[in-house]
């Protein structure tokens, strides 16, 4: 394999090592099929052959829309095989503008579409001229003109290869280290859609970098809950697997995406998996279920795990300086590990190890959380631009707060606002240079100029590198999110955010906003189950329709919030002046459907903003800063 290889060098080199080893794990009926590495790439290039008797030439773009699934991996190693080029999409971009922007910017020749997504992409293809068919992956009855299955594309595949044998051969060696593999796109939150460029050497590079920071054991099992369309569940699911031997299963396709979500729990115990992927989003849910689990077997149940966690909290401290003179601890550690959390971890299948998280920041709280109950997450950072991975944490190496050690060979630094470096222990702008540096944006030369400088990739992102640690990273957030006050000041508002959602059962979620108003205001989720039970508790019988409940809900909110001021609990964490003076109470959860959290759950900060720039002007009115306004009381 040569030094910066291909996807289809690297993928054609692990199939061969790994061969008759399993790679794919799919469920269908009520069976778990077995996929292995040989026949992995033998499909693959089946279908790279029926792409090319379709018509696709090197470097032709072909838009891929499905659910998670064997057959999305292998549709995609046959369009690269083919040397084309991968759009991947989301399966929740609902609205047809959403769709019609990526496909028709990307001069997609060609639509891949599973049966669930087919009525989006009907919808949408009429107005694609550049787009020749759409593609099939499921067999149906009702084809419509310029539609076709996969299974035809199979069947193409056979005939071209018995009649050009050494055309596709030709065609994967034409295909170079520095060519196009995927576009792949931003979520717009402030304008369309960027479309960044990632090549076959920045995707083989960052699995090799990843290798720098975190291992996997040959007989390992990731089941890979995220969305394929992210270069994350590229770079650290399939690709960081085949690297290791691994293998890799889905969560089994339901009718609909909230079926697909339910089958989640089932999949987890049949699969049994050693690691998974995660986002803070899905760790917060796993963390609540966990809690309502525990909650229900008992007041005497639920006060011995507290006080296990506890223990646990305390002798893990930051990971890295685990133990110490607390040594006496760990004894107990050993006896509540066997008693509480063994039983914990066997509702997440007996042999999850750990979990890699990404996708945004984690609260340190949450980390402690699961590394006490045995399952740690370790926390990493990147962005699409790098391909993503930029740093993780891992067992090797760990410091809880941090997003971990950064990943070799690739340079860092930390820039001010003018673009010089700064010392470590410095807040200012990530910027980092190395071979996971994306080819650019498609079609945007003036965007790609602004982000890539001298060969070096501006994140936006702000964080600083650890004095005590060098290799070691920490993320404090994006620029595009501070809070800005009227003297200019600014403040970065994600800690704040993730702390009163973490740390309070009664609030889901939480975004603070200050651009130059005079005072701070929370826009809160609230979780109204937590708060209604909370309301009965204070008084038996109440109505949680009257307006006595609600006054009950929302005070209870404020407390919360409270907690972080002088004389409360959390008091110090946060500095005073940018706590909120108001809170919006919002009336639902931020979803996709409507914009406001991207495919990895990450809040879109800008939509949330817009969508209810009508309550944060009312924030900062007399009666809006009110806590029990009409709005407040409305919502909740």
């Amino acid at each position: 394999m040569n030094s910066r290889p291909t996807i289809i060098e690297y993928v054609e080199h692990y199939c061969s090592v790994f061969s008759n080893k399993t790679f794919l794990r799919e469920k269908t009926g009520d069976t778990w099929k077995e996929t292995t590495y040989k026949d992995t790439f033998e499909q693959s290039r089946l279908l790279a052959a029926g792409f090319m008797a379709l018509g696709l030439e090197k470097g032709e773009r072909v838009s891929l829309i499905s659910e998670g699934r064997n057959l999305w991996i292998l549709t995609e190693l046959g369009i690269l095989f083919a040397g084309g080029v991968d759009v991947p999409l989301s399966i929740k971009l609902e609205e047809t503008n959403d769709l019609l922007f990526r496909i028709r910017h990307s001069d997609a020749r060609f639509v891949v579409a599973s049966a669930q997504q087919l009525s989006k992409i009907r919808k949408t293809v009429p107005s694609c001229p550049l787009v020749e068919k759409v593609i099939v992956l499921d067999e149906i009855n009702d084809l419509q003109e310029n539609e076709i299955t996969i299974s035809r594309i199979r069947e193409m595949g056979e005939q071209f290869l018995k009649d050009n044998p050494s055309a596709l051969n030709e065609r994967m060696a034409s295909v170079g280290p520095d060519d196009p593999a995927n576009i792949t796109y931003t979520s717009g939150t402030t304008a369309d859609p960027k479309g960044i460029i990632l090549t076959h050497r920045n995707y083989t590079a960052n699995v090799e970098q990843g290798a720098s920071v975190i291992g996997v054991p040959e007989d390992w099992t990731m089941l890979i809950v995220l969305p394929l369309d992210h270069c994350f569940a590229h770079v650290a699911g399939f690709y960081t697997m085949m690297y290791h031997g691994g293998s890799i299963a889905t969560v089994p396709v339901g009718k609909t995406p909230m079926q697909t979500l339910r089958n989640l729990p089932v999949a987890i115990k049949e699969v049994r998996p050693h690691i998974m992927l995660s986002v803070p989003a899905i760790s917060r849910n796993f963390k609540k279920n966990i809690e309502a689990g525990i909650k229900a077997k008992g007041p005497k149940v639920e006060k011995l795990y507290n006080f296990a966690l506890k223990n646990a909290i305390a002798y893990n401290k930051e990971y890295y300086n685990r133990g110490g003179w607390q040594f006496w601890r760990w004894p107990m550690v050993k006896l509540f590990d066997r008693l509480i959390f063994k039983s914990v971890r066997e509702g997440l299948g007996g042999r999850l190890e750990l979990f890699v998280g990404g996708g945004a920041l984690l609260d340190i709280e949450l980390q402690r959380y699961f590394c006490a109950i045995g399952i740690p997450i370790f926390q990493g950072y990147g962005l699409s631009e790098a391909t993503p991975i930029i740093c993780s944490n891992s067992p090797s190496g760990c410091r809880f707060g941090s997003s971990g050690r950064t990943v070799k060979p690739m340079d860092i630094k930390i820039c001010d606002t003018d673009g010089k470096e700064v010392p470590h222990g410095t807040r200012g702008e990530i910027v980092i240079r190395g071979e996971n540096v994306m080819g650019g944006y498609w079609k945007n030369p003036e965007s790609t100029a602004n982000t890539i400088i001298d060969g070096w990739l501006h994140t936006g992102d702000m964080g600083y590198i650890c004095v005590e640690d060098p290799r070691f990273l920490y993320v404090t957030g994006r620029f595009k999110s501070l809070l800005i006050s009227p003297d200019g000041e600014k403040y970065s508002p994600e800690g704040f955010e993730d702390g009163l959602t973490d740390g309070s059962k009664y609030i889901d979620n939480t975004l603070l906003h200050n651009d130059m108003n005079p005072y701070t205001i929370a826009l809160v989720v609230p979780n109204k189950e937590a708060l209604g039970e909370y309301a009965r508790q204070q008084v038996q019988g109440i109505d949680l329709k009257s307006d006595q409940a609600k006054r009950i809900m929302l005070e209870k909110i404020q407390s919360e919030v409270d907690s972080y001021r002088k004389g409360g609990s959390r008091f110090g964490q946060f500095p005073e002046r940018w706590l909120p003076a108001a809170i919006v109470v919002l009336p639902e959860q931020f979803t996709e459907k409507d914009g406001l959290v991207n495919s990895t759950m990450k809040v879109v900060r800008g939509k949330v903003e817009k969508f209810y720039a009508d309550r944060i002007e009312y924030a900062y009115t007399p009666e809006g800063k009110n806590l029990l306004n009409e709005k407040n009381m409305a919502s909740i």
